[in-house]
């Protein structure tokens, strides 16, 4: 997963603007006790922030598979 497309699943996910809030203000247990933002910018993978992003939020396993990428179910 690229930035962009991490971005993108973010805003389709959860709407542009409140997108942004996660990514800057929810701390993940999984990351480190970081941000999302945080997490990127320390150098931790597109994929593996948006995963540990959907299952803070509780995103269906079915939507993880993010925006430009394919569906790992079919």
């Amino acid at each position: 997963m690229r930035l962009s497309e991490y971005r993108q699943a973010l805003a389709d996910e959860f709407g542009a603007a409140y997108g942004r809030v996660l990514s800057n203000d929810l701390v993940l247990v999984d990351l480190g006790d970081r941000t999302a933002q945080q997490a990127l910018d320390s150098g931790i993978q597109p994929r593996d922030v948006w995963l540990a992003l959907c299952r803070a939020a509780d995103v269906p396993e079915e939507r993880r598979h993010g925006a430009g990428l394919p569906n790992p179910r079919g």
